[in-house]
Parts: C-alpha cells; sequence; structure tokens
C-alpha cells in the first residue's frame, strides 16, 4: 500500500529563517515553496540527497499546526507515505481500524491530494498519505 516515504515533515517557527538555516547549514535544494491550508500555512518542500523535506510554519496561531508549535515547539511534525490511489489506501486503513484525521482527501504541496492518519493510530506519529500530482 505504502510505495515509499514521500517526505519528512518539520514544523518551524518561521519559513524565511528555516530555509535560510537548513540551505547555510545542510545546503539543501529548495524544491517548491507555496501558502496551503486557504492562507494558514507556509510550506516548502526541500531536497537533501535523495530526501525531501517539507518544512511548514503556520500563518494562524490558532489552526492546528499553529496549536502544535505553540504546545511543543519546532520539530518533527509528521511522516509522510506515498500511495498509488489514496482514496483506495483509505478504505484499506479504515477496513483495518486505522483512525483517519480527513475523511477525503485533500489538496497538499505542489498538486499532491493528501490525507493524514491520526496519531493513536501511528505509534503516536502524525502520519500522511500523499498521492503524487499526475
Amino acid at each position: 500500500m505504502f510505495e515509499r516515504i514521500n517526505h519528512v515533515g518539520i514544523a518551524v517557527d518561521e519559513l524565511d529563517a528555516a530555509l535560510a538555516s537548513y540551505e547555510r547549514q545542510f545546503g539543501v535544494e529548495l524544491l517548491h515553496r507555496e501558502v496551503l491550508e486557504g492562507g494558514t500555512i507556509d510550506a516548502a518542500l526541500v531536497r537533501v540527497g535523495e530526501v525531501r523535506l517539507e518544512l511548514v510554519a503556520s500563518r494562524e496561531p490558532d489552526s492546528p499546526l499553529g496549536r502544535f508549535l505553540s504546545k511543543r515547539g519546532p520539530g518533527m511534525h509528521h511522516i509522510a507515505y506515498e500511495v498509488d490511489d489514496i482514496e483506495q489506501a483509505m478504505a484499506k486503513l479504515r477496513a483495518r481500524a486505522v483512525k483517519l484525521i480527513d475523511e477525503s482527501p485533500r489538496p497538499g504541496i505542489h498538486g499532491t491530494r493528501i490525507a493524514f492518519l491520526h496519531p493513536s493510530s501511528c505509534l503516536g506519529v502524525l502520519t500522511e498519505l500523499v498521492e503524487p500530482a499526475s
């Protein structure tokens, strides 16, 4: 069902500062940047070798990401697994009693479709399904 790890999500306080830090310290390559979730999230995909990271910053303190940052601070936010067919993956997970946060796919970064699984079903890790753009 899961094809591979698509990216690791890292919550940051401020995207420009985080990008500058990651570029300076790790030599990351910026792949794509956009505003998500109706204007509540600044997001950037970066590449470190063969690995992609998604840096996410909240634009609103009362959004889910804003609450995450105020409670836990910057750091690991989620792990994202790539799937060929997100609806099929979600149906299989529901049948296996996995708790989903999203009942249907929603738009993700760079034309993807995404859905999140509840950490209580994933050993405490917020888990994202990603169907790449066609």
